[in-house]
């Protein structure tokens, strides 16, 4: 059948839009965001915080959520979010009953989300909000599961960087994390990687390896950091310290592996030792023995017998808190 000239052009127009069609442009405005602040006794930062936040979205015209968890604050912050939710209904602020920590606190800000990418900052302006369309421009030009700043020149005193070493070589260990990829509270994730993070049952939710655990790609983006305007960081010595032993005992066996490790080394050790006493015994006459030595064998043997013990009571102890409780934390209320 024979296609008239004006019809056949018609035809062709259609083939040639259709093969020189190209992938829409993702932009800011095609999704909606959610914003997780844990707060932790920050009245004097939080009021810019949330301002500053705002003002990026709603200077673009995106469809945005905050959600602020406050993690059992003891200054007015609690006042401050409740004020901020009534006069923003983007701002869903949620009171936990107690201190539980910073990471679950967020956990708690990632079950209430609803944008399609989710991002985490600090309470401590540390991070500028203004910095967050960085994150947010390579996951739209990427399409990637998982943006971490990595910050140009860290203000962090010098144990916090310490301890952030430590614990990027567990991360490394224990979630295979890629040694050129920087980790930071400061991040951006994908709706479909936080379904998953909030699907793993577990009593402690370490954010940053779940999201190592479960995101598909990463990248990274260069940030600026800034000084702490006020107060200071939660995370002193012996936090860092509980937080990497939190980490080891909730997502590895190594701690049992060593001690097991020990325990077989002093076997081995109390095999030689007693081998030696047999030929002392049989070859040479024997002396008196005397009780000094065998009370200090016998403390040391039965004290690495009860560190192995305590051991392994540490892990069964978490694994009943894992399948006991339905959630790891208790909200007393949230305001909208």
């Amino acid at each position: 059948m024979l296609l008239c000239p004006s019809m056949a052009a018609f035809v062709q127009m259609l083939l040639k839009q259709f093969t020189d069609a190209t992938p829409a442009t993702r932009t800011l405005t095609d999704y909606k965001y959610s914003v997780v602040i844990p707060v932790f006794n920050s009245e004097s930062t939080l009021t810019r915080v949330l301002q500053r936040v705002e003002g990026v979205f709603a200077n673009n015209g995106c469809n945005y959520e905050i959600i602020a968890v406050n993690d059992g604050s003891t200054d007015s912050s609690w006042r401050l979010l409740k004020k901020a939710a009534a006069a923003n209904k983007r701002i869903i602020a949620i009171d936990l009953v107690k201190n539980y920590g910073q990471h679950i606190a967020i956990f708690c800000g990632l079950t209430k989300c609803s944008g399609d990418y989710i991002l985490t900052i600090d309470d401590d302006l540390q991070n500028p909000p203004e910095e967050m369309l960085k994150l947010i421009n390579c996951a739209l030009e990427e399409d990637v599961d998982l943006v971490c700043a990595k910050f140009l020149n860290k203000k962090h005193p010098f144990f916090r960087r310490m301890g952030s070493g430590i614990i990027s070589a567990l991360n490394e260990r224990l979630f295979a994390k890629p040694k050129y990829f920087a980790i930071s509270n400061f991040r951006l994730m994908s709706s479909s990687l936080v379904k998953r993070i909030c699907g793993h049952r577990t009593a402690f939710p370490y954010i940053t390896g779940l999201a190592l655990k479960y995101a598909g790609t990463m990248r990274n983006v260069s940030v600026e950091h800034h000084e702490r305007l006020a107060g200071t960081s939660q995370y002193t010595p012996l936090r860092i310290a509980t937080l990497v032993l939190t980490i080891l005992f909730s997502y590895s066996s190594f701690p049992l592996k060593l001690v097991c490790t020990i325990g077989v080394g002093v076997s081995f050790f109390s095999f030689v030792l007693a081998c030696g006493l047999v030929f002392k015994t049989l070859l040479f006459k024997s002396a008196v023995p005397g009780w000094t030595s065998i009370v200090v064998l016998m403390s040391f043997f039965n004290g690495m017998l009860m560190l192995m013990l305590g051991m392994l009571g540490e892990y069964v102890v978490r694994i009943l808190n894992t399948i006991s409780t339905a959630q790891c934390y208790e909200i007393r209320d949230i305001a909208k």
